[in-house]
């Protein structure tokens, strides 16, 4: 059986995930901002199990790098991800790639985790990226609580997760 070429247009639909990350994103960052208080905790699920709280992240994840220069964090947590993100959706949107679509799709919720990232990186360069969620860790890796993440975080994690056991799979296969 012969393996029908995608159309352009079809291999760009997975960006509307892109979109509604993004815009997910936002809506709860902005949300957060207006109100909770910085470095203010609510816990909404048992006493310690999930909480909601107003912080901020200069550096990447658990705050690696945020005592690095302005310039160095700038090229760093901003313009090489850009850089990173391009090729990701080059490589989504090729002309007989090796992508699924559904991998595509999980590209798609990768770049928009990234540019959930990005958007508060360049809106609140010296103010850090806006975390909200925190999440007790019972202990696992000497840690009490997980750091506190987003939207555009947990996506990231969930898609990197998801498209590299497509690809072992994919591979496996073969």
């Amino acid at each position: 059986m012969e393996k029908k070429e995608s159309t352009l247009a079809s291999r760009l639909v997975p960006l509307v995930l892109t979109a509604v990350i993004v815009i997910a994103d936002r809506i709860t960052k902005n949300w957060i901002i207006a109100n909770v208080a910085q470095n203010t905790i609510y816990r909404v699920i048992g006493d310690d199990l999930v909480w909601i709280c107003h912080v901020r992240n200069t550096g990447i994840a658990f705050s690696v790098g945020d005592s690095m220069g302005q310039v160095f964090r700038f090229i760093l947590f901003t313009v090489l991800p850009v850089a990173v993100m391009m090729y990701m959706i080059f490589i989504m949107v090729r002309k007989n790639g090796i992508l699924s679509t559904v991998q595509r799709w999980f590209i798609a919720g990768i770049v928009g985790g990234g540019t959930g990232t990005l958007i508060d990186r360049i809106l609140y360069f010296n103010e850090g990226v806006v975390d909200f969620i925190s999440v007790k860790f019972f202990g696992i890796l000497g840690l009490e609580r997980w750091p506190a993440f987003n939207i555009s975080d947990a996506c990231v994690v969930v898609f990197v997760i998801l498209l590299g056991v497509s690809l072992l799979v994919q591979k496996e296969r073969k």
